[in-house]
């Protein structure tokens, strides 16, 4: 079962003299678009005012925009999944989890990077960046250039199988599921939860880590800590599970 996940601003520093390279990431025979994509935010990044590179980086702070003013090829990385820390990830604990829990992260997650595009959890040689959510690179905009240069793939991949799409709302700008799939909606106190949602949505991948979950039936009868099914709503290819937080 295939699980698609949003990254986080948040990202870890350091890592491992591992470069960018085409066998380092899903889809290699695309690799060329990320290519481009990459050199196109490092050409910005050096050449960019910095009243372009505030709003591109989300940041004020000069030391910010100086510390990312750097070549993006000769950075150290990082396997993906390790690379981002923002809630989602904090719950998920990927880091505590045993070997096998961890395989199945990497073998089961793709995360939607805004600079590098879909990637499995388990891909080496993500180098830590900074690009704000919805901002061009220039006249370059993620989103719409790897909806355009990916999304094939991601059919020709995802379609065999129901999957569950754990990706926040904004990055359906980058793909548009074609098959059936499942998404997560969760409730608290009768209103939609935004900064809970990060979080139980990494509760709910970690859970199906620990249980190996593999086919939405195993995961329809897994049971979830604090979370009860109040509604299923079924739309075309989408099914929706909405769930009521009883603690938080």
């Amino acid at each position: 079962m295939t699980i698609l996940f949003s990254p986080s601003e948040a990202k870890h520093t350091g890592g491992a003299s591992i470069p960018i390279a085409k066998e380092h990431y899903l889809f290699p025979e695309l690799f060329e678009h990320r290519v481009t994509m990459l050199r196109s935010y490092n050409d910005y990044m050096a050449t960019a005012s910095e009243a372009e590179l505030k709003k591109l980086l989300g940041t004020k702070k000069e030391s910010v925009i100086a510390y990312y003013r750097r070549d993006l090829f000769t950075q150290p990385t990082m396997k993906v999944i390790e690379r981002y820390c923002g809630v989602a990830y904090d719950y998920l604990d990927y880091a505590c989890l045993s070997a096998k829990e961890q395989a199945y992260i990497d073998r089961h997650v793709i995360i939607f990077s805004n600079l590098f595009g879909p990637l499995h959890a388990g891909d080496i040689g993500l180098p830590e960046y900074k690009l704000k959510q919805g901002e061009k690179i220039g006249t370059l905009a993620p989103e719409i250039f790897y909806k355009q240069h990916f999304t094939q793939a991601l059919h020709t991949l995802l379609a065999p199988e129901h999957y569950l799409d754990l990706r926040a709302g904004f990055y359906n700008k980058f793909y548009q599921p074609s098959s059936p799939y499942t998404t997560l909606k969760f409730i608290k106190e009768g209103k939609v939860v935004s900064h809970w949602a990060k979080a139980y949505r990494g509760i709910v991948l970690r859970c199906m880590a620990q249980q190996q979950i593999h086919t939405i039936d195993d995961f329809m009868a897994m049971e979830l800590e604090n979370l009860v099914v109040k509604e299923i709503r079924h739309k075309g290819i989408h099914t929706e599970i909405v769930y009521h937080i009883i603690a938080s």
